[in-house]
């Protein structure tokens, strides 16, 4: 039995369902979520989300690095991983729990001034955390691409 290639699998797999929960949760989900209520609601929906999905996708980086050193990759996509994984840690203990903190000084984002110092404290976290999370969908795609090219 080549391991090699039992291992190969389950990166893609893995690499599938990051790309993937960050593909629904981006354009499907949060947008649905904030179409269809008022955006103090949609926010603390979105809330009850996050504490699952943004460990969920370090835990399949982490897989994928794993899954692909266990099946002998090297290279570029060694690299693409293993930025991903230092991204998803960063939003994990650094980014997610800065953003916990300030929006818990916002009592509601419908109410409450834009040019409050908390509010563009959000709000520049918020930015950051979006262009993260696109990263990682692009890393994701990178590494679906050139596997299925390989």
């Amino acid at each position: 039995m080549d391991f090699r290639a039992v291992w190969s699998v389950f990166f893609n797999i893995s690499v599938a369902l990051w790309t993937g929960g960050v593909w629904i949760f981006t354009f499907l989900a949060t947008p649905a979520i904030f179409k269809s209520f008022p955006r103090d609601t949609a926010s603390g929906i979105v809330d009850k989300l996050f504490p699952l999905y943004f460990p969920y996708n370090l835990l399949l980086s982490v897989l994928a690095l794993v899954f692909f050193l266990a099946s002998g990759g090297s290279g570029v996509s060694l690299a693409l991983i293993a930025a991903a994984v230092l991204t998803n840690l960063f939003i994990v203990f650094v980014l997610y729990p800065s953003i916990r903190k300030t929006k818990r000084q916002i009592s509601s984002f419908e109410k409450t001034e834009p040019s409050l110092p908390a509010r563009k404290r959000f709000s520049r976290m918020h930015a950051v955390s979006a262009v993260l999370n696109l990263l990682l969908l692009a890393l994701g795609l990178a590494l679906i691409i050139i596997q299925a090219a390989g």
